[in-house]
């Protein structure tokens, strides 16, 4: 019996209001006095718990005297727990999400390639609805069969690709510029999105930032997002913007990245 005490405990009974509803369950109705003795409680403590059990409709008593005292199912009893547990449960998944929003997700860092590789493919395999990436094409290589399996699964993937790269895998764009932005940067750079919320980005030969933080998540899909315009446009218009900004679209550069920037504008 200590056991059913202590569970129904767990749902707002104090010790003698379970001993009361557990003593009317074995005899009912009963007086006062009855209850009492059955569950082994002081006379002036049924009394108390019987008024307060049946302020909650737990008890119910008769109108003749002496009064006596009736215990609901325990069937009506579970469910009204249970009704109580789901109606507590929707409305913490409707609410608790909300408290996220003055809550900013945290930046990590990854060092090595290896554990870099990994997190990748977690965040790919993990992904919903859409992927956005930038990466060059030995990267690819590695990454290609959790691509693949994220195409399969229907995810609308967008790559931009460096360095000879090649997919069969979403809407890809060649980016022609892999080995002045590798001199620039000095290392492989890789952007990944996924979902619009999950990111990484970063050197993926040594260290990268993986977050769920929304506001770099924009960031990041405007990033890739521009990229993927310039590049649309310069396979339509290759010529014409060659005339116009020079090979490599150097005049471009040179009106816009200062000299010490370290990107070869030549």
């Amino acid at each position: 019996m200590d056991t059913i005490v202590e569970k129904l405990k767990e749902f707002g009974f104090n010790s003698y209001e379970a001993k009361v509803y557990i003593a009317l369950l074995k005899k009912y109705p009963s007086t006062g006095y009855e209850v009492s003795q059955n569950a082994d409680i002081p006379q002036s403590r049924a009394y108390d718990a019987l008024k307060s059990l049946e302020a909650e409709s737990i008890v119910y008593s008769t109108k003749e005297k002496p009064q006596r005292y009736s215990p609901i199912s325990p069937r009506e009893l579970t469910q009204r727990f249970k009704r109580r547990v789901n109606s507590s449960i929707d409305f913490l998944e409707k609410k608790l999400p909300n408290v996220k929003e003055d809550y900013n997700e945290p930046i990590h860092s990854i060092n090595g390639a290896e554990t870099i590789l990994d997190k990748i493919k977690e965040v790919i395999k993990n992904t919903k609805e859409t992927l956005y990436m930038e990466l060059w094409a030995n990267d690819y290589k590695l990454l290609e069969s959790v691509i693949s399996d994220a195409y399969d699964r229907g995810i609308d993937i967008k790559i931009v690709g460096y360095d000879n790269f090649k997919s069969i895998y979403g809407l890809v764009y060649r980016h022609e510029g892999a080995k002045e932005i590798e001199r620039y940067t000095g290392s492989r750079m890789v952007y990944v999105l996924a979902d619009n919320k999950e990111s990484i980005f970063g050197r993926i030969e040594s260290k990268v930032v993986w977050t769920q933080n929304e506001d770099i998540a924009f960031l990041i899909k405007e990033f890739i997002v521009h990229d993927m315009y310039l590049l649309d446009v310069y396979e339509r218009f290759p010529e014409q913007l060659r005339y116009f900004y020079g090979t490599g679209f150097k005049k471009l550069k040179e009106k816009i990245l200062d000299k010490k920037s370290g990107y070869n504008i030549h």
